[in-house]
């Protein structure tokens, strides 16, 4: 879920103020949108999520399907080191008998019906009869003959097909579970199964929970082998708490080759992922803030890391000044900057952020106001993406530009990321951030 919240009026240095929250047990950034274009004092708010699909099929006899049926072996329980052979197991499922020649044609027609396992081949051959196949289908939509819809016995019935449901044994082995399955078949009875990860090329990193360290080695063994293009694994074992925002990792199975190259948007970037921030998450995030800004347009990024935010902008003709006071973030900045061919419209900087801002950012938004009053002045845009800290630089704007004429048409538009484990973290930031620029802010 995203919101965004833009708001507008402030009569200080700032004309446009973006703020990010992010909640504490969440890294997706959550955002506000003002949908109130010309309501001084009205903020409303869209919410997106991912709607559930459902798909109907003819009721079955539910007493006749096993719920474990796709369960490993109860001997796996408790396994800390991996042994694929210990996951045999024989199952039940239902076949059709179908003429070789009808083969291709049916299962092309029956594809919601049929059985779906990794690594299992849906059509084999009938031992019984040299010039029949056996269809496999899925023991839990289809367990008599009556569960065929009426389009699929239209169809039996036009391949001259007999609808009656045969049984076939099965052996299912490592290959053919799940990942998922695997790790509730290991795991404790009832605890939390973490399956899911971020993919930073062929890296996958997981956040393990206390009860899964001991099986760690096997999770990240199963990732690899259930994953094409997995090589390594890797767990983090603290928090992003340094101003390199960077973490220790602990590598669970597979190569320690940490430099790995990513695709986010079209643009390529490489980097070694034990030294740099980054988040696979965040690719809407850096596309979004993209398209606000056109050619001829300038951004400073304050914290800019390998470059996902400069790259692009730079991209479309912006004029882009990037900064990360980490060096291996430097490096692999300059690194991506070459690669993705803008290093001539991306001017890098190895400083603390507010030196950045009190510096380079300071001395451009001078020229910048000091460009006669009939050229084009450009949208200035400044990005401060670190949401432990960030919100703190706001009152180093009071004096970016003392002393010269705020013209509106000059003013950037800061986007402010931040933390809040508040109850209502619109408001703590809010109140935080109006706090440190010493004046409220309104919604237009």
């Amino acid at each position: 879920m995203r919101i965004l919240w833009t708001l507008l009026g402030y009569s200080g240095f700032l004309k446009t103020f973006h703020y990010r929250i992010i909640t504490s047990d969440s890294q997706i950034p959550f955002t506000w949108i003002s949908l109130a274009q010309n309501l001084h004092k009205t903020l409303a708010f869209s919410l997106y999520s991912q709607r559930n699909r459902f798909s109907t099929m003819p009721e079955i006899d539910r007493n006749k399907i096993d719920p474990e049926l796709y369960f490993p072996p109860s001997q796996v329980r408790g396994m800390t080191k991996l042994d694929r052979t210990a996951f045999k197991k024989v199952v039940t499922i239902p076949v059709l008998k179908v003429r070789k020649e009808m083969v291709n044609k049916l299962v092309r027609s029956l594809k919601k019906v049929l059985l779906q396992r990794p690594g299992i081949k849906r059509v084999i051959d009938d031992p019984e009869d040299e010039g029949n196949k056996l269809v496999m289908l899925d023991p839990y939509k289809i367990v008599s003959d009556n569960s065929f819809e009426e389009s699929e016995r239209l169809l039996l019935k036009e391949f001259n097909v007999n609808p009656q449901i045969s049984s076939h044994s099965l052996e299912l082995t490592y290959e053919n579970f799940k990942t998922e399955e695997i790790l509730r078949a290991v795991l404790p009875e009832g605890q939390d199964v973490t399956s899911g990860f971020s993919r930073i090329g062929h890296i996958a990193h997981l956040n393990l929970r206390d009860h899964q360290l001991p099986f760690k080695q096997l999770i990240g063994q199963v990732i690899i082998d259930k994953n094409q293009g997995i090589t390594s694994v890797v767990n983090k074992i603290n928090t992003i708490d340094n101003v390199y925002r960077n973490f220790q990792m602990e590598v669970l199975s597979g190569e320690e080759n940490m430099i790995t190259k990513v695709r986010e948007n079209n643009y390529t970037y490489e980097f070694d992922f034990s030294k740099v921030y980054w988040n696979p998450r965040l690719s809407t995030e850096h596309n979004r803030i993209t398209e606000l800004l056109k050619p001829g347009d300038v951004l400073f990024d304050v914290f800019a890391g390998v470059g996902p935010f400069a790259i692009p902008v730079a991209k479309k003709d912006c004029m882009v000044f990037a900064n990360d006071l980490n060096p291996e973030s430097y490096k692999w900045l300059f690194h991506n900057c070459k690669l993705n061919k803008v290093d001539q419209k991306v001017k890098i900087f190895n400083l603390d952020g507010k030196d950045f801002l009190q510096g380079p950012v300071r001395e451009e938004l001078m020229k910048l106001v000091r460009q006669p009053s009939k050229e084009r002045k450009p949208s200035v845009h400044i990005i401060m993406n670190l949401p432990a800290m960030a919100i703190e630089l706001l009152s180093t704007f009071h004096c970016l530009l003392d002393g010269q004429s705020k013209s509106r048409e000059l003013l950037p538009t800061v986007h402010c990321y931040s933390f809040s484990k508040a109850d209502d973290p619109a408001k703590d930031v809010q109140q935080r951030a109006e706090a440190l620029l010493g004046s409220s802010f309104c919604a237009v």
